[in-house]
């Protein structure tokens, strides 16, 4: 069912043009970039099924194109990239917003910031964030993938390009498939070396905040750094 064939007090559409979009529930915005339904679903419950299937619109940001395949209604390619696109455009703004301010006015944005980035990879990832003197963004860059070790991730790596981004500090981040986000001892003790190395060239490691999806785990707030 498209958004003419529902009520007109139902649609969407008019109630923003009428009544701003901030008077629209969360399904409602969705349904506005999704238009139309599936079979034995109008527009409106296929929205309100994707907030319900991914945790709600946190969770929908997380969510990789192949998860949105596994949804009846979001397997063609025209509807899945639309919405992709939003996603992108709102982590990209997230990004944007983060450059524009320092950092740490706002832990939680950082965290959020690196959810949408790596929390959901199914895969490990090691990222670390790159932060001038004012602890504004510089750059995010994912530097080792795979099971994270003291070998496999090497601090002579994160100093080089922290020094190529002339960062004066840095937060280091990986992600945990698995779900669970408290660290692990080889976790504590990576954390400890990169820190001693990037001593050494001044640059501070703030925080090492480890994410999956819809949850984060900072070890500077844990008293571990």
């Amino acid at each position: 069912m498209a958004f003419k064939d529902l009520p007109i007090d139902a649609r969407p559409r008019e109630k923003l043009i009428a009544r701003g979009a901030t008077a629209l529930a969360d399904a409602e915005l969705l349904a506005l970039l999704l238009r139309t339904g599936v079979a034995g679903k109008n527009v409106l419950q296929l929205a309100q099924h994707l907030l319900e299937r991914f945790g709600g619109l946190s969770g929908l940001l997380h969510t990789r194109a192949d998860d949105l395949k596994t949804i009846k209604g979001m397997g063609g390619d025209a509807k899945r990239s639309q919405l992709i696109a939003v996603l992108e455009l709102a982590r990209r703004a997230m990004g944007e917003k983060l450059r524009q301010r320092t950092v740490f006015d706002s832990p939680e944005a950082v965290k959020q910031y690196l959810q949408l980035h790596i929390g959901s990879r199914p895969h490990e990832v090691f990222a670390v964030v790159f932060l001038d003197v004012q602890h504004r963004l510089i750059a995010l860059e994912e530097m080792f993938r795979g099971t994270l070790t003291q070998t496999s991730v090497y601090p002579r790596e994160v100093v080089t390009r922290a020094l190529h981004h002339q960062a004066a500090a840095v937060v280091l981040s990986h992600n945990h498939p698995s779900g669970s986000i408290e660290p692990s001892r080889a976790d504590e003790s990576l954390t400890q070396t990169l820190r001693a190395a990037l001593g050494l060239v001044d640059v501070r490691v703030l925080d090492h905040i480890i994410v999956g999806p819809g949850q984060s785990f900072s070890m500077a707030e844990r008293g571990l750094l």
